[in-house]
């Protein structure tokens, strides 16, 4: 038979524990709704900046096209990538945009993404000297700010998915940006689950980037920033 003693030993350990568990379960519902306040905002702002349809889109000078990768990990190709670029050749090809920065990655030689997007858009019949890359586009913040500062580009058309755009245009507009974006062909819901929750917890980041951090993204001009010649294969 228990003791008294060690019953309300045992109830102490267990109120204990339950005011434990209810501290960390308040926390995990304050982290949660700033999360979603965050997209809110995030949504809100870009939503009158975003376009769907070619028709309706206004024209501007340059369109500064975000980069992902060609290809999925597991092999086969990445259909935000494949979208996004046929959307930026029908803008150039509509005469929407009259020149490209592709903004993008480049960790390695075996991994460039601002190179990817090149002969990519090449085999749609977009000419090389319509296409700036630009190599240092490592975040959507980075891209955003190497346009401003290194292209001299005020005024501009973004071009991701729209789940993407959100981000880029929040960016853009902060940063005192006249910029509207193109939604490209999204993908099926269930395509990447990851990328959607990767990008939720974004937006509250580029909140925090804007507002309290102010990173600021290497912006020496080099030779990566020149107008490249394509390579014929």
């Amino acid at each position: 038979m228990i003791s008294w003693f060690r019953a309300r030993r045992y109830l102490f350990t267990v109120k204990t524990a339950l005011k434990a568990l209810s501290w960390w379960f308040w926390l995990l519902i304050g982290a949660l709704l700033l999360v979603l306040v965050c997209n809110i905002i995030v949504i809100d702002v870009a939503r009158p900046y975003t376009y769907f349809s070619i028709d309706s889109l206004p024209p501007r000078n340059a369109a500064l096209v975000l980069g992902t990768s060609k290809g999925l990990l597991g092999g086969g190709d990445n259909l935000y990538f494949k979208y996004r670029m046929e959307a930026t050749a029908r803008l150039f090809k509509t005469g929407k945009v009259r020149y490209l920065i592709l903004s993008g990655n480049n960790d390695s030689e075996y991994y460039n993404e601002p190179q990817d997007m090149q002969k990519a858009l090449l085999k749609l019949g977009v000419p090389a000297d319509a296409m700036i890359l630009d190599f240092s586009g490592k975040r959507t913040f980075d891209s955003i700010l190497r346009a401003k500062f290194l292209f001299k580009e005020t005024s501009l058309t973004i071009i991701s998915q729209n789940f993407h755009t959100a981000r880029a245009l929040y960016i853009a507009h902060e940063e005192g940006l006249d910029a509207i974006a193109f939604a490209a062909q999204d993908v099926p819901e269930n395509y990447s689950y990851y990328t959607l929750v990767r990008e939720y917890l974004a937006r509250p980041k580029a909140i925090l980037d804007v507002h309290f951090l102010n990173p600021r993204p290497d912006l020496t001009r080099n030779s990566e920033l020149r107008k490249k010649t394509a390579e014929t294969e």
